[in-house]
């Protein structure tokens, strides 16, 4: 193995403030020589020695435990020196302090992730769930990440990218025998494989739309006239009272936000000033922010108020709404309905009294096509899902190309989904790209 720098880097790697112990973390070359700088001696390889640390004036720093990893079996795949301190500001300060006058530099953030899937020990879609591991906002969040650190997501990516390894050689050595190939696409097999290949990223990409849910969570928006209930319904989902709740309508005048876990599922809920026409002015920038925030929503919720006869609600309302919301009738404490989902999907509630608020729950997971995370999920991000639709477009493309019997075209198709899923795990990634994704990462990390 070589060394994607000759570099030395070193952060703390242990949140800023006290603590009961703090983390300094050191790898490159020079590890050997800082270890005899600052312990008086490379402690023995993969065993937790007991020393003081020393600056250059040989002066005690800290004492603590000091552990000694040799490349290529470490983290980052090169020599790595972990220094376990007292968790002060000033003595973590001087002790990284120190070993950077002994020739180490600072590491950027998430550059130990970096060099891990620089010399190979970890694939980008493990050294993405690194941070996404420690960001984890729920219990289900964590294990989904877990899974992508241990490997579930690559497994599934590496199992596609083989068989398509396979297909692009069947197709390509045919091309070279240019009077078979109408029988090899005429055989049955090509475009069994390519439906299969379908089905393969479908399920896939399934599976990473619901662990992109549990990384980044829903954008709800709550919109209607003045004094339906909805700042009632935000406190209802939240559990407390997030926003002040009054008979007096335009009471909301700029939008609150909350977040709350709907069975591990982050939600981002949005409280809206009242759709109306009004001469206030304060209130007037209140709605004006209520038409941005619905244009950033994936689910608008409409609340109206059962006590009225209007089924179908006001078109102005409707003409405001990018995708057509979920319809609440809100109050039924007040008319007397039965709280429940219509066969048309209103669902029928009291935000006071918190009849029906269950149904809307299950109503919301069942609308975004969330499914219980059992054995085998994994946390996705955006790119991830980017690079899978594109995978199976390619496929999709290939089916066409297979049937109008265009071999040239197909092994294109088959290389350009191949491609898009390789940037999955960083076989084909952009170096700006690397850039990006590892500078979200904690320093130290």
């Amino acid at each position: 193995m070589h060394p994607v720098s000759d570099e030395t880097i070193a952060a703390i790697a242990t949140p800023v403030g006290r603590g009961g112990i703090g983390v300094v973390r050191v790898s490159g070359t020079l590890v050997a020589a800082i270890a005899q700088a600052l312990l008086g001696g490379l402690p023995k390889a993969r065993y937790a020695s007991y020393r003081d640390f020393k600056d250059s004036q040989d002066e005690t720093i800290d004492q603590g435990i000091a552990l000694y990893f040799p490349a290529p079996n470490s983290f980052t795949g090169e020599d790595v020196l972990e220094l376990q301190g007292h968790g002060g500001v000033v003595v973590m300060d001087r002790l990284l302090q120190t070993i950077l006058e002994y020739g180490a530099r600072l590491a950027r953030p998430g550059e130990f992730s970096e060099r891990a899937f620089l010399n190979g020990k970890i694939d980008l879609t493990q050294a993405e769930a690194i941070a996404d591991l420690i960001d984890s906002a729920s219990v289900q969040a964590a294990r989904c990440a877990l899974r992508s650190l241990q490997g579930e997501f690559s497994t599934h990516i590496h199992s596609l990218v083989d068989a398509l390894i396979w297909l692009r050689t069947y197709i390509e050595a045919g091309i070279d025998f240019v009077d078979e190939e109408i029988d090899l696409l005429a055989d049955g097999l090509v475009i069994n494989k390519i439906n299969e290949l379908q089905q393969a990223v479908a399920r896939v990409l399934d599976k990473a739309q619901q662990g992109y849910l549990l990384r980044e969570g829903l954008r709800v928006v709550l919109v209607g006239e003045p004094n339906v209930g909805k700042s009632s319904l935000l406190n209802s989902l939240s559990g407390r009272d997030s926003a002040i709740v009054t008979p007096i309508a335009g009471t909301t005048r700029d939008v609150i936000h909350e977040h709350i876990q709907l069975d591990g599922i982050p939600l981002h809920i949005t409280d809206t000033a009242g759709l109306r026409e009004t001469e206030d002015v304060v209130e007037q920038e209140g709605i004006r922010r209520t038409r941005i925030a619905l244009q950033e929503a994936d689910i608008v919720i409409l609340l109206l108020d059962d006590r009225y006869d209007n089924d179908v609600p006001q078109q102005a309302l409707l003409a405001e709404m990018p995708t057509p919301p979920v319809i609440i009738r809100n109050k039924i404490d007040l008319s007397g309905h039965e709280a429940g989902i219509n066969m048309q999907g209103v669902v029928y509630l009291s935000a006071k009294t918190g009849a029906g608020v269950a149904k809307l729950k299950q109503y919301l997971k069942d609308k975004v096509g969330v499914h219980d995370y059992s054995e085998g999920n994994f946390i996705a991000r955006r790119r991830h899902l980017d690079a899978l639709q594109r995978a199976q477009q390619a496929l999709n493309n290939a089916e066409i190309r297979t049937l109008a019997y265009q071999n040239e075209l197909l092994a294109e198709e088959l290389r350009l989904a191949q491609q898009a899923l390789g940037e999955i795990t960083g076989e084909f990634t952009a170096d700006d790209l690397l850039g990006k994704i590892f500078s979200t990462f904690c320093v130290g990390k």
